[in-house]
């Protein structure tokens, strides 16, 4: 392409964009009535859920939505396994909403034998003890300050709320009393402890769908797959390979994408191809062992699908789950994983690469839990209870995702940069919450020392606080908040503007301490753990590992090793990257299909499912089921760890230094012109304004990752950032050769 044609190119690209606009407004407008509905059909469920014979998957049927959605909405509907023994009942409460942010905690809904009144479930007058924080909305110009005196919450009249915040979903709040204080407590019977068995190692094959290239400890043959349905990657497979081989890492092509034209949405064309017709013998696997789960993974890139025949099992699975291949051919796939293999065997004795980059994070790092008799946690780590862990996934988001369009940004930018932080999450582990946290109410927070309020905020910890931005505010949004629609967040940024939600502590205090004016904090409600170090051995030995592979491909002469040890660096950071994220402990989902009925009649779905997608001949289903038993379930880590990578994103010390006074220099989003930021994505910001922070290549340090430093049109949708994203890349990659 030359710029005749890229400027041609940019011309049918505006005539697109103003026959989008009246549709976009159209959007606006239907987004509105459904954010309308999604408010009303919450508060129905937060109704029929305080009846004591309510079950969440009962109301998740009939409300369309998943059981996590329930117990997102009302944790004391969390899925509770059956005791392993008698136990006698534990008390708990259930979940109030801080409604319009001001109040302090509202009383809790009573259980009652039938569905609540209204005027039961009318929020509590203002009451108690709030705790602020930092400046009020009239003192932006003022430097970061210290914690206040707290001040009685009935002095602070609630402010009205708008119709956009009538339409935002309320984030679950912990409930007064006895009923919440019952939440503070470990899971009897459920602790994280070292594992006394090896993973049992199972053989890989690597195949290019496109070609028919496949990769196995045996050789290298080109298959006939013809449309590369299941049947025929199957059949074609294992004529050639062991029935030994039970991981088959599809590496290019995509064969669950090749209908996606007949269907709606990705995931219904993924969820038809892992349905599809099987050889004679075939099953969709049904049951595995302990480490092993059944049945089918629907995701609209990277699905997993199992099957067996008799006692062999199979599992076709992505190899995007561990790494973008970047173009390479199997036998370079293959020679990457067994590059990291070779990596992680210094660092972890038992080593096996299990089938996804999370399921080898978790078994890596229940590795490295304390073994030694006396040791502190030898007897591991405590679980929390179904309601904390079911308020920590309601209220801690993930990393930031955010674009940031017009009038926010100029229609026009002078450049496009866009630095990433790398192998980022290690940075956060080296301190984690251990043991039962402690309930921080406002009360009891009001009461610390000055020095007490401090040393809670820069512990692990998970706060309900009530946030105003101070007047003049001109620069991106500091702290998540619940935004329209399921489990979505968004950044506030107006100044003066008030609005409740949970935070870790890590992002409190950057809202409290960031480099422009503080924000004013008030403490509603709080969870402090005691400070261990549960993640630090697991994420050091990875970090090693992934700086020996990055040296490794820096320096190798052999092109095929060179990308290979590249590769298997990216790889260590799925490791690490997903290994977090499966601390959170999310709902087990699976699929299945059933033939239609004569006439095309759709058959009775099993209990909880819900229809994903129909064919001329099979209808495919997915099931919700909860949270399970789960023995290594810490979602206090994994927020823990979001939390400061959020914060990080806004404003953190590199490894580099200054000249002039030895101190590490700061870097982050803060630390750039307001107005100048477009985007976040998780470890990346993508700016405007041109970036000299210096990357040092430790872990957490800016790397520039794109740069094209001429004028752009801002990117108003997800489709512009990504096409952009893509020119930043290769612009920098062409300055470089």
């Amino acid at each position: 392409m030359d710029s005749k044609e890229f400027s041609t190119g940019l011309t049918e690209l505006r005539a697109v964009r103003d026959e989008l606009k009246p549709l976009e407004r159209e959007l606006t407008q239907l987004q509105a009535k459904i954010g309308k509905l999604h408010a009303n059909r919450a508060e129905k469920i937060r109704r029929l859920g305080a009846y004591t014979k309510a079950t969440s998957d009962r109301i998740a049927t009939a409300a369309g939505l998943s059981v996590i959605d329930i117990v997102a909405l009302v944790p004391s509907l969390a899925p509770q396994s059956a005791p392993e023994g008698p136990v006698k009942p534990s008390v708990t409460g259930t979940a109030t909403v801080d409604q319009l942010a001001p109040q302090a905690p509202a009383e809790p809904i009573k259980e009652m034998a039938a569905p609540p009144t209204a005027d039961e479930l009318r929020p509590a007058e203002p009451a108690g003890t709030v705790a602020r924080l930092g400046a009020t909305s009239t003192d932006a110009a003022s430097g970061p300050a210290a914690p206040a005196v707290s001040e009685q919450a009935a002095a602070a009249p609630a402010p009205a709320a708008t119709g956009a915040e009538e339409d935002v979903r309320v984030l679950p709040s912990i409930p007064d009393g006895a009923d919440g204080d019952a939440w503070f407590r470990a899971e009897p019977g459920l602790t994280s402890k070292r594992p006394n068995f090896k993973q049992a190692t199972r053989g890989m094959a690597f195949l290019d769908a496109a070609t028919g290239v496949l990769v196995w400890q045996g050789g290298t043959v080109r298959l006939d797959l013809g449309r590369a349905s299941v049947a025929e990657i199957l059949t074609a497979v294992y004529a050639q390979v062991p029935a030994t081989v039970e991981r088959i890492y599809v590496t290019a092509g995509d064969p669950w994408h090749q209908d996606s034209e007949r269907h709606e949405f990705l995931k219904d064309a993924v969820a038809a191809w892992l349905n599809g017709p099987l050889p004679e013998g075939w099953t969709v696997e049904s049951s595995r062992g302990k480490d092993r789960q059944a049945g089918h993974l629907v995701h609209p890139r990277n699905p997993v699908g199992r099957w067996q025949r008799g006692d062999q099992h199979t599992e076709i699975r992505s190899v995007g789950e561990w790494f973008d291949p970047e173009g390479a051919d199997p036998a370079t796939v293959r020679a990457a994983f067994v590059e990291l293999w070779k990596a992680l065997r210094p660092h972890f004795e038992d080593v096996v690469l299990m089938g996804s980059p999370s399921q080898t994070g978790r078994d890596l790092w229940s590795r490295t839990i304390p073994a030694k008799a006396g040791a502190k946690w030898a007897e591991g780590f405590p679980v929390m209870s179904q309601e904390i862990r079911g308020l920590l996934h309601a209220t801690a988001g993930q990393g930031r995702t955010e674009l940031i369009t017009p009038p926010r940004v100029p229609e026009r930018v002078p450049g496009w940069y866009e630095v990433d932080r790398t192998f980022a999450y290690a940075k956060h582990t080296w301190a984690s919450g251990v043991g039962v946290p402690k309930r921080i109410t406002a009360a009891a927070f009001a009461a610390m020392t000055e020095k007490e309020q401090n040393d809670a905020l820069f512990a692990p910890s998970h706060w309900q606080v009530r946030v105003t931005i101070p007047k003049g505010w001109s620069h991106v949004g500091l702290l998540p908040a619940p935004a329209p629609g399921e489990r979505s967040w968004h950044y506030p940024y107006e100044g003066g503007q008030t609005f409740t939600t949970w935070a870790g502590g890590a992002e409190v205090n950057l809202a409290l301490r960031n480099p422009i004016a503080p924000w004013r904090i008030e403490i509603l409600d709080g969870l402090l753990w005691e400070t261990g170090n549960p993640l630090k051995s697991w994420s050091t030995k990875l970090r090693e590992a992934w700086q020996a592979l990055r040296a490794t491909a820096e320096l190798h002469g052999d092109e095929q090793q060179k990308q290979a040890c590249h590769l298997a660096s990216r790889a260590v950071r799925s490791i690490l990257l997903y290994g977090i994220g499966t601390f959170a402990q999310r709902p087990r989902i699976t699929t299945g299909s059933l033939e239609l009925g004569g006439g095309g009649a759709v058959p009775d779905l099993p209990d909880g499912a819900r229809l994903t997608g129909i064919t001329d001949t099979h209808v495919t289903w997915e099931r919700n089921q909860g949270f399970a038993r789960d023995q290594y379930a810490h979602p206090e880590w994994a927020a823990g760890v979001w939390s400061a990578a959020r914060a990080a994103l806004l404003s953190v010390s590199t490894s580099s230094k200054d000249p002039a006074t030895g101190k590490p220099l700061k870097a982050g989003a803060l630390h750039l012109p307001p107005g100048s930021i477009l985007a976040f994505r998780t470890d990346a910001i993508y700016t405007s304004a041109p970036v000299s922070w210096e990357y040092g290549g430790e872990p957490g340090d800016y790397l520039l990752k794109g740069r094209m430093p001429w004028e752009q049109t801002t990117p108003r949708t997800d489709e512009e950032f990504y096409y952009l994203q893509g020119l930043g890349r290769q612009a920098l990659e062409a300055e470089g050769m």
